[in-house]
């Protein structure tokens, strides 16, 4: 999923649509937060963009274990592709989020650009 999506939905922040709700709850999805997410949120903090009751080293651990979210790695392979993609979206986190789902044939929740032209062959 990604990073807004894991902090609205940990929040119950009613910004995270029903269709990102219903993907986190079905019982036959995966998921995932991948550790770009962590970096972003991470940044964010440090930057003073995102307050946290807790620092996020102690902060997203503990969510992703109380929501059940597995966390994935970013892999060189996937950091690489980001040379591929097109310009259409020009936040490096949601780049990079593309690039795994791409690689790693995951769906990305909440996250509203993936262009088919940018899907590996």
């Amino acid at each position: 999923m990604d990073t807004c999506a894991f902090l609205w939905l940990a929040e119950g922040d009613s910004a995270a649509s029903p269709a990102c709700r219903e993907a986190y709850l079905a019982e036959a999805n995966e998921v995932l937060l991948s550790s770009v997410s962590a970096w972003e949120i991470a940044v964010k903090f440090r930057l003073g963009k995102l307050p946290l009751p807790a620092a996020p080293d102690l902060y997203v651990a503990n969510l992703r274990q109380r929501m059940g979210v597995k966390a994935l790695p970013l892999v060189e392979r996937d950091a690489l592709h980001v040379a591929n993609l097109p310009d259409l979206h020009k936040d490096p986190f949601d780049r990079m989020l593309v690039c795994q789902a791409l690689l790693q044939r995951k769906q990305v929740s909440c996250l509203r650009l993936v262009p088919r032209r940018a899907r590996p062959a």
